[in-house]
């Protein structure tokens, strides 16, 4: 019996180093236009717009049109997920400049994995949150214990709102430069969105590296 199946399809586009390299700069979790892809990647716009066309087509990534505009993101957690899986696998980009090895230390720090906190940051609040009993590490997920349902209540996070949304409420995530899990899903956005809203996070622009403040640095 033969079977079918349309793996080799997703695997033959991340296969494509340019469209590897589009969808790691989409893990940032924010829309783009094509030619901002294209010059952070270093390609022609009209190839990354060919090469987006094909994700697109794929359910791979999501476009968003604002008048005459097009903007780029990653389809899902899913998809960012596989992603993250995958650079957890691969071999270590040379470092041949000041510049990269500068960049590449903050992602390692910290970095937004499509819609959650990820690098350094992310794993050791994870493993704080374990300790002190807050989270409860299971097979594919971490779950809140009632320690942590007192602690979310207190830091202003809504549990019982988040968990009506239709994804994942806490699963795991492995983290490709720390090779260790962190929390991801509604619960571990709910948790970056908070972090930014009380400005111990911030943004960086054109890089998915997340900024610790001063005051993110005492609040930790």
């Amino acid at each position: 019996m033969k079977t079918n199946s349309n793996v080799a399809i997703i695997a033959s586009l991340v296969s494509e180093s340019s469209r590897a390299a589009i969808l790691t700069v989409l893990l940032d979790g924010r829309f783009h236009a094509a030619g901002e892809l294209a010059y952070i990647v270093g390609i022609k716009p009209q190839t990354a717009s060919f090469h987006l066309a094909k994700m697109v087509d794929a359910n791979v990534v999501a476009v968003e049109k604002q008048g005459r505009h097009r903007y780029y993101g990653i389809q899902n957690q899913e998809v960012a997920q596989v992603m993250e899986s995958l650079l957890s696998i691969a071999p270590p980009i040379e470092i041949k400049s000041l510049k990269q090895a500068s960049d590449d230390k903050a992602l390692r720090l910290a970095r937004t994995c499509y819609d959650h906190l990820a690098g350094s940051l992310g794993v050791q609040l994870t493993d704080t949150f374990i300790r002190i009993g807050v989270l409860r590490e299971e097979n594919k997920q971490f779950t809140v214990t009632e320690k942590g349902k007192e602690f979310f209540t207190n830091f202003k996070i809504d549990l019982e709102n988040i968990k009506k949304k239709r994804r994942s409420f806490s699963h795991k995530c492995l983290d490709w430069s720390e090779r260790r899990h962190h929390l991801a899903g509604a619960l571990g956005n709910a948790l970056l969105e908070k972090l930014l809203e009380l400005n111990w996070v911030q943004r960086l622009p054109k890089t998915r590296a997340i900024k610790i403040t001063s005051e993110g640095k005492i609040g930790f």
